[in-house]
């Protein structure tokens, strides 16, 4: 009993001291004050108001969304095919292939970035637009869905597949009725990694976004170079609020705890 107590205890302490720095966001985005301070004095949604009159912090909203979807997308009809063969073949070079495909996740960010700016000025006329840019997204968020759903085939035992075509079914209708149903957990974990990574990340996407299309952790990163005021922190409190509507459609939908567990 005291073993369980005290197992409680430490939880709800490591739980508390992880979302500690989310509520002291949230806190702030509510102040009076035209400063960053905590606790915040007061309550008002002027902060909120202001972002939501700023054209500019909507239109990056709305190209994050873009920009993360549709790099998500490209990534899961490119991962998924790639995890099957790489989880259904042993091949010479097997390894190679696979550490090729999580290099991103081992080198720092910038460097990637500028990398991937090098390229695409040598080989394309703009290295900084919009396909570019979902390129280089695609590079840094595509070992999240390849890592998971090669681990996710591998659990998937082979004879259900062929028990799939003595059935009647092809190698293509075994795939999508038999196999990928099987699978929806990982492929819903490895999207929500995937579009998370890319919603956030700032190293990559600093160098391949073009001045008039701006993803939001750019504008943000841009912003308080020069202010520092509760706006910045009503920003983040509504990321907070969408990926915290999402956690609650997946949950609905699959459950927390199967992502949980693949």
């Amino acid at each position: 009993m005291i073993y369980k107590v005290i197992m409680w205890a430490i939880g709800g302490f490591l739980l508390l001291f992880l979302a500690f720095p989310l509520l002291v966001l949230i806190n702030v985005s509510f102040t009076e004050l035209n400063y960053l301070s905590f606790p915040g004095k007061g309550f008002t949604l002027k902060w909120y108001k202001a972002l939501f009159e700023d054209i500019s912090y909507l239109d990056s909203f709305l190209y994050s969304f873009k920009l993360s979807g549709t790099a998500t997308l490209f990534a899961i009809l490119i991962g998924i095919p790639a995890s099957y063969g790489l989880a259904r073949n042993n091949f010479k070079g097997k390894g190679i292939v696979m550490n090729l495909i999580s290099s991103p996740l081992l080198l720092p960010q910038i460097f990637l970035g500028l990398a991937l700016l090098q390229f695409f000025y040598y080989f394309t006329n703009s290295p900084q637009n919009f396909y570019t840019l979902v390129l280089g997204h695609i590079i840094i968020i595509l070992p999240y869905i390849v890592r998971t759903c090669v681990n996710s085939f591998v659990g998937i035992s082979p004879y259900i597949e062929e028990a799939g075509r003595d059935l009647g079914a092809g190698p293509w209708k075994t795939f999508f009725f038999v196999t990928l149903p099987l699978m929806k957990s990982s492929i819903i974990a490895g999207t929500l990694f995937s579009f998370a990574v890319s919603w956030i990340n700032v190293e990559v996407t600093i160098f391949l976004t073009s001045a008039d299309q701006m993803a939001l952790p750019v504008k943000m990163f841009n912003y308080v170079q020069y202010n520092i005021d509760p706006m910045i922190a009503a920003v983040s409190a509504v990321t907070i609020y969408i990926a915290f509507i999402l956690i609650l459609i997946i949950d609905m939908l699959v459950g927390i705890e199967n992502i949980a567990s693949k």
